[in-house]
Formats: C-alpha cells, structure tokens, sequence
C-alpha cells in the first residue's frame, strides 16, 4: 500500500512539473534521466565507447549525458581540454583523452576522502592511473593528455579559471555539505570555463516535492525550485541554461528502487522518505565581445 501510495504521488508530481517537451538524449538540455533516452541509438552508442553494455541505470545514464552534451557541443575533438571534479574511477577522463582530448582530472585529498567513505566504496582517486582502467585510451595518449590533482570542490584552485573549455562532474555537488554549497559549486565551475565554454554537472534530483527535501547533510536533494533558481542566476551574468522537467512517462519512469538498490532498473530511488533520480545541467558561459 506505501508503494502503491508513493507511485500515485510521484505521477501526480509528473502531471503537476512534467509539462514540457519529451527530454531526448540525442539533443540534451539540463533534464532529468528517463527511459525513453535509454532506448535511443545514441545510448548503445556511447555505452559502448565507455566499455559498457546498456542497463536501465541512472549512473551509466549520467555518463552517456554528459558524452553526448560534450559531443553535441563540438568538445570532444583534438585540441581541446576539459576539467573533471570529483572523478574517481569513472571512465570519462580516458574516452575524452582517445579523442585527443587534454584533461585534468580532481578529486578530493586522500585524507578527507578516507573520512567521507568515498575509499571503501572506491568512488575515489588517488591518482590519474584508475581513470583509465577499462583501457579506453591507449597508454602513450592517456600519459600525455591526462593530468591529476587534489582539490576540494568547495576551494575550486584559482588558477584554473578561465583554462578549459569545458568541465564536468558526475553525482558529486551534491556531497559538498549543503544545497547552498553545491549551487555554488557549479557557480564557480563556470570561471574555469573559457569564453564559450561548456559545463555540464549530474547530481540528484527530488521528485517528491518542491518545498522538502534533504539538506545539510553528506547527500542533499536539489529541488526544481533549486535548479530554477540557479539558471536565473546563471542567465543573469549572461550565461545560457535551458530546463527540462519532464520526468518520464514509461514504465521504468513509475518504478522506484528501495535499498539494497539494484543493479536494473534503477532510474528512480527512495532516498530517506524521498524519490530522487539523476538530473544533468548543462551551461555554455557567455561569448566576451
């Protein structure tokens, strides 16, 4: 009956904020991850330029969003140089580097990463060797374009403002301490970016509600009202953002999946009292003249 109770909410909430377009993977704005883009061609695609087979999971998704929103954006050529926060082991920074593209990957100081979990649950990095595990790029290419630093989100280091032309993350703003801090993240993230820049950013969405949600704590749930707020400030310093809300309508876009969490169908999760799943934003810094 709670299950059953849970599904009428969340697809009340889908008639109440789900009233634009069908988000597609092929043409990406900042939108939520949902089934329809899991059955696109483009998501074979990129599964497999990133050594995986396609599973209806909300993280692979986030990787094949943020591929394909740096592709459509003419990023991922030679000559260009991206930054990565927060990377871990995912494989990002090795299919950018085959495609002769130059990376500098972060990631939290062993220290601190010890003390938040991310080591036992290998979500972390201590150096750039793990971000080329699946070997994607051959090892003379990954050598040469491929760079590693520490850093703590929080304290972006400035003297990577302006350098990139584009950035990203994968699900790590919201593990900053605070939806505050998390908005601000991707605030500054912007000043990394050269004149034109891309960033692109995935993290948890709330799609319980608009008014309560999980803040001040190691995962927080950003809102719509959240997001909305950060494009207008974003737009307001002359950066673009377009927003989808649209949450899905298949079936897999009802199913919510409840700890132990499975390794299928997993586009939507309970977190505490809330459903959550993966939301990508994408920001083009503006043009100087």
């Amino acid at each position: 009956m709670k299950t059953l109770l849970r599904l009428t909410k969340l697809s009340w909430l889908h008639n109440l904020i789900a009233r634009r377009r069908v988000p597609t993977l092929e043409n990406p704005v900042s939108q939520a991850c949902t089934e329809a883009q899991m059955r696109e061609p483009i998501y074979s695609y990129w599964c497999d330029q990133i050594g995986e087979t396609p599973n209806f999971h909300r993280k692979q998704w986030e990787f094949c969003y943020i591929l394909q929103v740096l592709a459509k954006a003419d990023m991922l050529v030679p000559g260009k140089c991206g930054l990565g926060f927060g990377v871990g082991s995912e494989p990002l920074a090795a299919s950018f580097a085959s495609r002769g593209v130059s990376v500098l990957g972060t990631d939290l100081e062993p220290e601190s990463a010890y003390a938040r979990g991310w080591v036992e649950t290998e979500q972390h990095a201590e150096s750039k060797r793990p971000l080329n595990q699946r070997g994607l790029c051959k090892a003379e290419a990954f050598d040469k374009l491929v760079e590693f630093r520490f850093m703590d989100m929080n304290e972006i280091d400035p003297d990577l403002n302006g350098q990139f032309d584009f950035c990203w993350s994968a699900c790590a703003f919201e593990h900053l301490g605070s939806i505050a801090n998390g908005l601000e993240f991707v605030v500054r993230s912007i000043n990394c970016l050269k004149p034109g820049g891309v960033a692109v950013h995935t993290t948890e969405f709330n799609c319980s509600s608009n008014d309560v949600t999980l803040d001040n704590s190691p995962t927080v749930l950003f809102r719509k009202r959240d997001i909305t707020d950060l494009a207008r400030r974003l737009r307001a310093q002359g950066h673009l953002m377009s927003l989808n809300f649209n949450l899905g309508d298949n079936p897999l876009d009802e199913h919510v999946d409840v700890p132990p969490y499975s390794n299928h169908k997993h586009l939507k999760l309970l977190i505490e009292k809330f459903v959550s799943t993966s939301y990508g934003i994408v920001v083009k810094k503006r043009e100087e003249a």
